[in-house]
């Protein structure tokens, strides 16, 4: 931890996603992993071919709320009974793919099938009526695409492509004051789906930075950001009404075209853990970091 370092900022929130594009879990602390935060993006969603399937599909998976009780994880949806699954669970073997990797991995088991089917089928185009939940198996190896990692080995579970994501209250801000600009209600966090929200930045100053060194406890952590994150239909899912809108992305393609990524919009950014596996993370602890100069 550098007190001369160029940036000098807090954690402000902390966010997993225990099952890919369900809702999250705000968190006053959690355990830094080399794949990511704890139970980040662990389970997921998938059609009976093993494909994941997100609220770019179907929005009413924002609606499912996930916690943790006495070593499980205990899911809710509107007009449903909760689900309950051990933390350890696991029944067979599953091969399934999210984006371009085929994962080995474990199903869940009929139960936990036939619950997101009834929540979520009904709403749902054919292919997609009938659901099942992956469990990644933690001794498989999922690689971040090594052209951003600058080839160093950097791994994750479901999340789309690296092991967390980077954003600030600030960008925030600003989205949020565009909005309000055009007649739109502000949003928070949940929209855009960080894992690490930092305070004391300018907005998108994330987007700016190098290596961030977090006063963890019991030493430091060390994250990089590696990637923008290129938004695609999500932000614009209304998170307590699981359906799409389009004020968040119109307000996004507004300012956000970014020409490291060909144009694309982006909002956060993705990165890897470098120090700290076992680490715990608390909001309020300090980070710093050197403005990056590519």
């Amino acid at each position: 931890m550098s007190d001369t370092a160029d940036v000098q900022a807090t954690i402000e929130q902390l966010w997993i996603y225990p099952v890919k594009s369900c809702a999250g879990v705000r968190l006053e602390e959690a355990e830094l992993t080399d794949t990511g935060l704890l139970y980040d993006r662990a389970w997921m969603v998938v059609d009976e071919q093993g494909e994941f399937v997100t609220q770019r599909e179907l929005p009413r998976m924002a609606l499912i709320q996930p916690s943790f009780k006495m070593g499980q994880l205990v899911l809710r949806a509107p007009g449903m009974l909760s689900l309950h699954l051990a933390l350890d669970a696991a029944e067979e073997p599953a091969t399934v793919r999210v984006w371009g990797d085929s994962v080995q991995a474990y199903d869940m088991g009929d139960i936990a099938a036939q619950w997101f089917s009834d929540f979520l089928g009904p709403d749902a185009p054919g292919p997609l009526k009938r659901l099942r939940l992956a469990r990644f198996d933690p001794e498989v190896r999922r690689p971040s695409d090594p052209r951003w990692t600058g080839g160093r080995e950097a791994g994750t579970q479901f999340a789309d492509g690296f092991a967390l994501l980077l954003t600030s209250a600030a960008s925030l801000d600003e989205l949020n004051a565009r909005l309000v600009g055009d007649g739109h209600a502000p949003v928070d966090q949940r929209r855009v789906r960080p894992n690490i929200v930092l305070g004391g930045l300018q907005a998108h100053d994330e987007d700016r930075v190098g290596a961030l060194c977090i006063a963890a406890e019991g030493g430091d952590a060390v994250i990089e950001p590696v990637k923008p994150c290129a938004r695609c239909s999500i932000p614009d899912v209304d998170p307590d009404a699981g359906q799409a809108g389009h004020a968040v992305g119109d307000a996004m393609r507004s300012y956000r075209a970014d020409p490291r990524m060909d144009g694309a919009i982006t909002f956060g950014m993705n990165a890897i853990v470098l120090e700290g596996d076992g680490r715990v993370l608390r909001v309020g602890q300090r980070v710093s970091a050197d403005w990056r100069f590519d």
